[in-house]
């Protein structure tokens, strides 16, 4: 999971730089005063995420099934404690039951 945030990440420096450049040559138009800064940050925002939805889908498909068997198996550890749970419960009531 760490793996796909850095890469995502790292994606939207990549098109943060890149935008950036194209407002200082002036082929995207700079934002008014001082919004020029959080208007590259939007475009890069907007663009940098339908990119990475298609660019990094086998990072995302890897990161979705370590945080799946992750799930799985506290699941697993959570029903064996309730087990256990209810066998110590059934012992202790069963001992108070029978004295």
């Amino acid at each position: 999971m760490l793996r796909y945030s850095l890469m995502r990440l790292g994606l939207f420096a990549a098109c943060f730089l890149v935008i950036w450049g194209l407002v200082y040559v002036r082929v995207l138009p700079s934002g008014l005063g001082d919004s020029n800064l959080l208007w590259v940050m939007l475009l890069a925002l907007v663009i940098s995420a339908p990119l990475s939805f298609v660019v990094l889908r086998g990072a995302r498909e890897a990161a979705s099934v370590q945080v799946s068997a992750r799930v799985e198996r506290t699941k697993a550890n959570l029903a064996a404690n309730a087990a256990q749970e209810d066998e110590a419960d059934d012992a202790a009531r069963a001992a108070a039951q029978s004295s």
